[in-house]
């Protein structure tokens, strides 16, 4: 096989798509634990705005602990929504690719709520 002919097949293979390339790259970078978080964060939207979608606008997951998510709820009814559906929701988490297994839901208030808005932040 020539120099060309070597060039010309390195040429038709398939270029690497950039979400195949990240998980290494993240592991490299130490960045393995803020790319599942985003992905998890991803997900999280996606399945609210499917299986809650007065809720999708008004909740966020904030973290991920062992058997846990935890999402932070702009509302009270919001997160009492949340918590009825929470077995459905965690179920689909679980199920998702890029998802996992987690046996609990942790609602958390906004940051910042019960704060003074006139107060400035220290």
């Amino acid at each position: 096989m020539s120099a060309d002919d070597r060039e010309s097949a390195s040429r038709r293979r398939r270029p690497d798509r950039l979400g195949d390339l990240l998980p290494d790259a993240a592991r490299r970078l130490g960045l393995e634990d803020q790319l599942r978080l985003a992905r998890a964060i991803a997900i999280w939207d996606a399945l609210v705005a499917e299986h809650v979608p007065p809720a999708a606008a008004a909740c966020r997951l904030v973290g991920l602990e062992p058997d846990t998510v935890v999402v932070e709820a702009d509302e009270p009814i919001v997160a009492a929504e949340l918590r009825m559906r929470a077995a459905e929701l965690l179920g689909a988490f679980a199920s998702a690719p890029g998802g996992g297994p987690a046996r609990f839901l942790r609602l958390v208030p906004p940051a910042g709520a019960g704060r003074d808005p006139r107060r400035p932040r220290v």
